[in-house]
């Protein structure tokens, strides 16, 4: 029998300070720390997050470690993301990982956050899990990327297909800020898309080459169309709120699966997954859920505490780094830009 490998992994990549307790594929406890301060400001103030972290860290760590019920002295080596992310944030992390290795002489993991939003999908969270099967393709969708990543095996990726410019998450956030929904408006956005027409009104559908993508014009005619609107009835939002949100939350999804689409028919790739922070969206989820039938493929769909942004998913990519010996030395330094 194998020894067990434990694990500590941190992420701070954004405004959620994070920590994990890993014991091989299983997660024993996965402790985060939100940040409420940004909330007032509509959006992450990068400055605001970084200190955020070095209140959290500490005692994110500690809670971590009781909950798992494991001892310092039981730790195999250290996690944490390197990036890509925040850099005044990742820096807090990475700092702290560093430490902790250094003073218990442990190992070093260095994690990509995009890889990890792939690999929480093979966190074991029962005995009768199914798990994607190599090659499988992964749409990963957050407030800061989105990407079609095939995934050939564990740490071997390949994104193709991204945006050029704003992420699929941000047009959510941006466009709920336009119509005075507090922040994080995206999962309001969904909240009020589901009882509203998602056919009541129509946005523009973004045409890039390839499989990629681009939302900053969809962000911009979202904005003229609710000012437009405004300006002739100033209710116009308050009487109108679910259907926007609906027909907001329909082209976005439907700019997102018509590249999956096309991705899947070039590869011959029928296992799919999503991962990121807006793979938590129900519309999203069952868009996804419903290929089973129109197309024949078999779904992964992360459970919601795995989507957004936590130290589980680090956890995970550092387990299959420990087993192929991938460690990094205490000179690395956090990568604001770290492409998978």
């Amino acid at each position: 029998m194998s020894i067990p490998v434990y694990l500590l992994a941190i992420e701070s990549s954004c405004d959620d300070t994070s920590a994990a307790v890993s014991c091989d594929d299983k997660i024993l406890a996965n402790v985060t720390a939100n940040q409420e301060v940004h909330m007032k400001y509509g959006g992450v103030v990068p400055e605001l997050a970084s200190r955020a972290h070095q209140q959290n860290i500490v005692p994110v760590v500690a809670e971590a470690l009781e909950r798992a019920n494991v001892n310092k002295s039981m730790i195999n080596g250290v996690a944490f993301t390197r990036g890509p992310g925040l850099l005044g944030s990742l820096l807090v992390g990475t700092s702290f990982a560093k430490s902790f290795a250094l003073a218990l002489n442990l190992p070093l993991i260095e994690v990509n956050h995009m890889q990890a939003h792939v690999l929480a999908h093979f966190i074991k969270n029962s005995n009768d899990q199914t798990f994607p099967q190599f090659p499988f393709l992964c749409l990963t969708v957050s407030g800061g990327h989105t990407q079609i990543v095939r995934i050939n095996d564990y740490l071997d990726m390949e994104v193709i297909g991204e945006t050029m410019d704003d992420a699929a998450g941000e047009a959510f956030d941006k466009s709920a800020k336009v119509m005075g929904l507090p922040y994080p408006g995206g999962p309001l956005i969904d909240q009020f898309a589901q009882q509203g027409d998602a056919l009541r009104f129509k946005f523009p559908h973004p045409d890039m080459p390839a499989l990629n993508y681009s939302f900053s014009g969809l962000k911009t005619s979202f904005m003229n169309f609710i000012n437009k609107n405004v300006l002739a009835d100033a209710d116009f939002i308050a009487k109108n709120k679910n259907d926007i949100c609906a027909s907001l939350q329909k082209t976005i999804i439907d700019v997102l699966f018509n590249k999956l689409f096309k991705a899947a028919e070039l590869t011959g790739i029928k296992h799919i997954a999503i991962a990121g922070g807006v793979s938590a969206n129900s519309g999203l989820r069952k868009k996804l859920e419903e290929q089973v039938a129109e197309k024949g493929w078999t779904v992964f769909i992360p459970p919601f505490q795995y989507c957004t942004d936590n130290a589980g998913m680090i956890a995970i990519a550092g387990y299959y780094k420990f087993l192929q010996n991938n460690f990094v030395q205490q000179d690395v330094t956090p990568l604001a830009r770290y492409s998978i």
